[in-house]
Order: structure tokens, then sequence, then C-alpha cells
């Protein structure tokens, strides 16, 4: 509900995520927190379900202040600065050697290859490197990739 506001919705996205887990049960680590595992498939689902049907109810658009034919792309600024803080801050909270081949990769355009090189390292190292670099602005910037997903929906389809 958090995502779509259609309980009917919401309702068939929880059934198939726990459909979809009786069927992956043989291919699921039995160790892992399936709590979690639910919860993230539901949260990709509802996602997704936003993305590719495009079922938003315009009057919660509205509410939100989202319609960027109501005044939204005044507000764009705002959230742009909120979101480049966010991100830079997460990116400062990375290890020296992190950060800097998260910042070739990503603000240089740099291939992991390159990356490699550069630095004398091996490309696995590069690759370890982004995983956890990755992760951890995944974790610090969850709460604004469901406003991402929207903007760029918005951005998109003018």
């Amino acid at each position: 509900m958090q995502y779509l506001k259609d309980y009917d919705l919401a309702r068939d996205i929880v059934q198939e995520s726990f459909v979809n887990l009786w069927e992956k049960r043989d291919t699921i680590d039995p160790s892992g927190s399936l709590k979690s595992y639910l919860s993230t498939t539901v949260k990709n689902r509802c996602i997704n379900t936003l993305r590719d049907n495009k079922k938003f109810d315009r009057s919660l658009i509205e509410f939100e202040g989202l319609d960027p034919h109501d005044g939204y792309m005044g507000q764009d600024h705002l959230i742009a600065e909120e979101l480049k803080t966010k991100i830079e801050e997460a990116t400062n909270e990375l290890p020296e050697k992190c950060r800097e081949i998260f910042l070739k990769n990503r603000h240089e355009h740099m291939k992991y290859q390159e990356i490699a090189d550069e630095l004398k390292i091996s490309i696995k190292t590069v690759e370890a490197q982004m995983s956890k670099a990755l992760k951890h602005m995944r974790e610090k910037l969850a709460e604004y990739i469901t406003v991402l997903l929207i903007m760029m929906e918005f951005f998109k389809n003018p």
C-alpha cells in the first residue's frame, strides 16, 4: 500500500511474491532472512509495477506535489540539491581507496580495467571495491530511490 496506494494491486503483488518464494524454495538459502527476501521482492515488484504500468493516481501525485505540470519543476532544484548533498555525504563515508575507485568509475567514467591499470591493482580488487561502494550507496540512499524513479518517469514523459 505504501507504494501503490491500491489495496487490490498491493494484495496481488504480495500473493505473487509468496508464490514466487514457494516456486524458488529449492534455490533460496534457508539460512538467509525470509522476511528480508519477501520485503525486497514485494518492494521491487511494486516499483516495477509503477514503472511498467504507470498506474499513478493523479490526485495522489498532485497532493504529493509531484505533478510536473503543477509547478513541480520549481521544487526540483531543492530535491536535486538535497539528493546531491546526500550522495556527497555517502561518498565521503567510503574508505579512501574505495571512494577513489568509485569516483573514477562514476565521475570520470573509467572502466574497471582502466582503473586497475592506473592504480596498478587487479581488476578483481576494483570489482570488490565497487561492489562495496555500491552496496553502501544503496543503503545510504534507499529512501530516495522511489522519489528518483518517479522523477525519472516525469522527466521522460512530460
